[in-house]
């Protein structure tokens, strides 16, 4: 499937600024979410860095330090997600610039993009995690990295596989791509381009090269 570049669609696959979500986006799914939630005490379907914040500072250095633990053990073992590597060469070779919006810390998104090979696309300072801003959808993250960039929202783009991700975008301004394989795309009110595959992104974009 090719997007159509005459639309929006297409103003938006050449905008110079690219952000990445990174578990489920650039690599493939491996958080068990209910199974982290169980561990540390977090009711059923709660917001984890939110229930954390609430608790008493001792309680929550404890279970912070406990989370990172578990997900160190999860970025080694990490895997990039079919036709990420493709595309982000592509953006890399025409002069895009890449960033990380995550709810990682900077220590485990370094160690996943190590796994996965993908250190030379992004600058370490262009990786916000969870340390760095107030977590998504929070638009902190976004706006730091377009400050940094010294660009405007409506020459960027937030890429991700979660309604946090879609709405952290909308909440700073910039355009969104929903990232989501079961084609279910349960959002649109959130999103601006929908794709199932990355290899999407990647014919779309060798049709505006060739043009």
């Amino acid at each position: 499937m090719t997007l159509d570049l005459t639309s929006f669609q297409g103003t938006i696959l050449q905008r110079k600024y690219w952000i990445f979500d990174m578990d489920g986006t650039l690599t493939v799914p491996a958080h068990d979410f209910d199974g982290i939630r169980r561990i540390l005490g977090v009711p059923a379907g709660g917001d984890i860095l939110k229930h954390l914040a609430g608790l008493p500072e001792d309680e929550a250095h404890r279970l912070r330090d406990q989370l990172d633990e578990i997900e160190i053990d999860l970025a080694k073992q990490a895997l990039p997600m079919e036709h990420i590597r493709t595309f982000l060469e592509m953006l890399h070779q025409s002069g895009v610039q890449m960033g990380i919006l995550t709810r990682n810390n900077l220590k485990n998104s370094l160690t996943t993009l190590q796994a996965i090979g993908f250190e030379s696309f992004f600058n370490k300072d262009y990786i916000m995690g969870r340390d760095d801003a107030k977590p998504k959808p929070d638009p902190e993250g976004i706006l730091k990295l377009l400050a940094r960039w010294k660009a405007e929202p409506t020459e960027a783009v937030m890429v991700g596989d979660f309604y946090y991700d879609l709405q952290c975008g909308r909440n700073a301004g910039t355009a969104t791509i929903h990232f989501d394989q079961t084609g279910s795309f349960p959002w649109p009110e959130q999103t601006d381009i929908k794709i199932t595959s990355f290899g999407e992104l990647v014919d779309s974009f060798s049709s505006i090269s060739k043009n």
